[in-house]
């Protein structure tokens, strides 16, 4: 393995790991990746003091009835715009009750979407009332575009945590 590749295997236990130092819990909304964000923090050995659940609105309407994003915006710009991924975050954290939600809305192809292109992607993260996006363009074929949202998605979280101070937890340590 490449150092490339040593670094984007380690990120979610990094992950992991700064949210358990700094005490906090995450949830996730995702889109075009259907819970591989969520799947792949799972796999690292206690993620369960950390992860809180997660939202798979694939279909545009759920991202309405389950995250609560707002069904005027959705008809007006539809499912891949930034505004949509800011509501997605903050609605995955306080569906889950967590202290950061992450999403992720986007394009993975093989054809547009809504006038949008191919590997156009949203991500949001929400914490504490504030919401944060970030546009991407990626390039390839539907599982390359999938699997760097998900690296992407949790880059932009440990950039967030890296900010954030860590705080002596009073939660539960690993399982």
């Amino acid at each position: 393995m490449g150092t490339d590749e040593v670094e984007r295997a380690d990120l979610p236990t990094r992950v992991v790991h700064a949210l358990r130092d700094r005490g906090l819990t995450v949830a996730t909304c995702e889109s075009l990746t259907a819970g591989l964000v969520a799947a792949t923090l799972a796999e690292v050995p206690g993620a369960s003091a950390v992860l809180r659940g997660g939202l798979v609105t694939y279909a545009t309407e759920l991202k309405s009835t389950l995250a609560g994003v707002d069904a005027a915006l959705l008809a007006r710009v539809g499912a891949v715009d930034p505004e949509v991924a800011q509501q997605m975050a903050a609605g995955a954290a306080r569906v889950c009750g967590a202290d950061l939600g992450i999403a992720c809305t986007g394009v993975a192809g093989p054809d547009p979407q809504d006038g949008k292109p191919v590997g156009l992607v949203y991500l949001g993260l929400a914490r504490g009332g504030t919401t944060h996006v970030r546009e991407i363009t990626l390039a390839g074929g539907r599982e390359a575009i999938r699997r760097a949202t998900a690296a992407q998605l949790l880059g932009m979280l440990e950039e967030s945590l890296a900010a954030a101070r860590p705080r002596i937890s009073t939660r539960p340590g690993f399982r």
